[in-house]
């Protein structure tokens, strides 16, 4: 888990220097802007925004049991931020496979995209679809979860 948070601190202490020299140039506004650049960033780089993954097996399974959409995904992923994003506090509801800590999800993933690892791979009823629209992703998840 400490190895999750290595990029985000790095990025938040990065952004504090640089914004600290140019406070002591005097210029605060420019200083302001580029801090929040980069905690922005080190906050979609941190597991805030993709909180506890599981590992593919086990998504698989208990996708089996109740039926709910499990999302292939790997960190800095623009398409990944963007469906997590968009879907809101419904994402909760989806099981996260991050792929570059677990080898069967990859293996998983290029096995849907024809040898690439493409993500977001979402899996619903055992079907795979590659980058869908959040929208779509929305409506299958089901409303008694």
């Amino acid at each position: 888990m400490r190895r999750a948070w290595i990029l985000p601190i790095l990025l938040a202490l990065c952004g504090s220097a640089v914004a600290t020299g140019l406070v002591l140039e005097e210029n605060t506004g420019a200083a302001t802007a580029l801090l929040l650049v980069f905690l922005v960033s080190a906050g979609v780089h941190s597991p805030l925004l993709f909180p506890k993954s599981i590992g593919a097996l086990e998504a698989q399974r208990r996708s089996a049991v109740d039926g709910r959409p499990v999302v292939f995904w790997r960190p800095g992923c623009t398409y990944c931020i963007r469906l997590r994003i968009r879907l809101g506090r419904s994402a909760r509801q989806l099981y996260r496979v991050n792929i570059w800590r677990d080898p069967a999800g990859a293996a998983a993933v290029r096995t849907a995209n024809a040898g690439n690892e493409t993500v977001p791979t979402v899996v619903v009823a055992g079907r795979p679809h590659t980058d869908p629209d959040p929208e779509w992703a929305r409506e299958q998840l089901s409303p008694a979860v």
